[in-house]
Formats: C-alpha cells, structure tokens, sequence
C-alpha cells in the first residue's frame, strides 16, 4: 500500500515538473519571437486644418416660383396656336387665339353706338347753353354716353378673351389642343411655370432652430443628375414646428439658369449653418474599441496609442475635437495590427490614402 502511495506521489512531482518546464520553455520562445519581430510597414500623415462647414441634410421637393394653368375664358374655334412642350416664353407672347370675328363686330357696333350716343351728348349741352332745353334731358343722353363706354369696355373684354397670353416668362407645358378645334370656357390648354429659379422646400429638425437663418447657403442634389450639384440660399422660415416630426418647414431659392430641375423633383438638400476652422484626419485612422475611439502616431520608430475625441464626420475625414495636435505623426495604414510600443516603419506612398474634397455635415 505504502509502495503505491510512493509511486502516486512520483507521478504527481514529476508531472508538476514538467509543466514548470514546458512554462519556461513558452515563455523563453515567446520572448525570443518578440524580440525577432520585425517593424510594422505603415503609412502616415500629419493632421490638418481645414475649412470646413457645418451643415444640416435633409429631402426636399422643386416648385415653381410661379405656376399657373392657362384656361380659356370664352368659347370658339382655335385659329391660332403657338405651344410647344417645353418652350420658354416671354411675358405678354400669345400662346392661342380663337376665333374672334364676332367679338370684333359686336366691338365695332357698340363704338358706333358710343359715337352717335356723344353727339347727342354734345348737340345737348349747346342747346342747354342756350336754353332751348331741360337738363334732364342732358342729364339723360350724359347717362347713355357712360352706358355706351361700359358696354365698350365689357366688349373689349371679350375680344381679348379670345386671345390667351402669358401672364410672365416661363416653361410651356403639354397641349393638346389643335388648329380648328372647338373649346368651351375653362379648358385648360397648357401649364406655365416660371424656372429660372426654383423653390426648395424640406424642413430643418427644431434643435437647429437657433442656427438658421435666411441668407445661408444651400446646396441640392437630384438622382436625375448625381455629379452636378445646384446652388441656392435660404430665403424663408416657417412660423410653427410641427408637432408630428418636430421640424421646421422652410424654403429656399435654387438657381436653375439652364432650366434642367423641374417641379416636383426630388432633392436631398444640405443646408450650410457655418464654415470654420478645424483639425482633421483621414477617417481610415481612426480604430474603435467599445466605446473607445483612438489613432496610432509614429514617435521615434515606435507606435504610440492615443485615445481621440471626433467631431462631425465628413466624406472620407473626420474632425479631431480632442487628442492630437498638428505635429503628431497618424498611422494611416497597417494601424489594425499594431499595438502600443510596436515598432514601426514609416514609408513614403502618396497613394496610400485617397484623394477627395471634405465637407463637414451633421446629420439630421
């Protein structure tokens, strides 16, 4: 009995043994492995500071700053027509005339009414003049002189009903009416908008309310055009938040020279509150962990971990409110192997990161 105990108590020092062995052993192959690593190859850049701007994204929709759709006020045959989809027009251009043979001859036996009416108008007031009349009866042919020109002027009315001109310059819509066609009162015959600028309407979420103000830049992009960006300002704030989104309506002026933007479109919108300076670093730096954002600077060969505080995110850069100055060397590549006290190479690629223009947005 005694000689299996003895024989346990071998095995259990021997095995205990042999794990302080094979400890060593790891711990001496490991260190000899650290210190036989090789540097890190990375890229790395030196903070700027830029120009950047501030901005507020939102969608919005075009509209007109004047639209209108032309309707006929009289019936008759179409004797002329000048639309065409699409064409611009100018103020007072006549778009369509109807048949105005009738209104025309109406007009001319009311001015001979009115002719005839002031005569004896005329022929009266001499006789008065002399007494050779009463005034009542003055007083009456002066009655049927204003008569006469009311009926004149409700005439001419009615000849120019016969002619449809546009309002102000503009974009004629669709037609389909045609040459010799009758139309009744009301018929539309085309839409007119005026593009040369648009409005942009969209909303700004209220807890920007105190940074917005008419005259800031907005810039707008359609899917219709992805590369040109559309340039305008703000021009109008609502006066209530609406209670469901909690937003602002406003509106802004879009340039639209070359008459490509239409009403209706779609636009996502980006709304300048300020420019300003600031730090920034290519985002590709930048190594989260939990809730842990840092960045790597090279210092002396060695790789140093430096805990970082963002600010606005832009395309392919991100603003450093808290953690770096502009001497600080940031690891730009080859940082998602590092650890802190790693050793380094630096080399010279120009094309390790990509070449882009910045723009700081908030999101709204």
């Amino acid at each position: 009995m005694l000689k299996q105990w003895l024989i346990a108590l071998l095995l259990v020092v021997l095995a205990i043994g042999a794990a302080f062995v094979y400890r060593g052993m790891d711990e001496s192959s490991q260190a000899k492995d650290t210190s036989e690593r090789p540097a890190s190859a990375v890229n790395t850049v030196l903070p700027v500071t830029d120009r950047v701007r501030d901005e507020v994204r939102a969608v919005g929709s075009l509209k007109a700053l004047s639209a209108v759709k032309l309707t006929t006020e009289t019936s008759g045959r179409v004797v002329e027509i000048n639309l065409k989809s699409g064409r611009q027009v100018k103020q007072g251009d006549l778009l369509l005339r109807l048949d105005d043979r009738q209104a025309r001859a109406d007009l001319g036996v009311i001015e001979a009414q009115l002719a005839d009416a002031r005569r004896q108008y005329e022929r009266a007031r001499s006789l008065r003049d002399r007494n050779s009349i009463s005034q009542s009866l003055v007083d009456e042919l002066r009655t049927a002189v204003e008569v006469s020109e009311a009926q004149r002027t409700a005439a001419k009315v009615r000849l120019e009903n016969h002619r449809i001109e546009a309002p102000f310059s503009g974009a004629a819509g669709l037609s389909n009416i045609s040459i010799g066609a009758y139309i009744t009162a009301g018929t539309t015959i085309t839409t007119l908008d005026s593009t040369s600028s648009m409005e942009l309407n969209f909303s700004i979420p209220e807890r920007f309310l105190g940074q917005i103000h008419p005259g800031q830049k907005v810039q707008g992009r359609s899917p219709a055009y992805p590369e040109q960006v559309f340039s305008g300002e703000l021009v109008e704030l609502g006066s209530r938040i609406d209670e469901l989104s909690r937003s602002l309506p406003v509106r802004a002026l879009i340039d639209n020279a070359d008459g490509r933007l239409r009403p209706g479109q779609f636009m996502s919108v980006s709304l300048t509150l300020r420019e300003r300076q600031a730090l920034v670093i290519p985002e590709q730096a930048v190594m989260v962990r939990g809730s842990e954002q840092y960045v790597f600077v090279a210092e002396d060969g060695v790789a140093r971990r430096v805990s970082v505080t963002l600010g606005s995110r832009m395309p392919g850069r991100v603003e450093i409110a808290q953690g770096l100055t502009v001497e600080d060397l940031v690891v730009v590549t080859g940082q998602d192997r590092l650890s802190s006290g790693d050793r380094i190479r630096v080399l010279d690629d120009e094309n390790a990161i990509p070449s882009n223009r910045f723009i700081q947005s908030v999101e709204s």
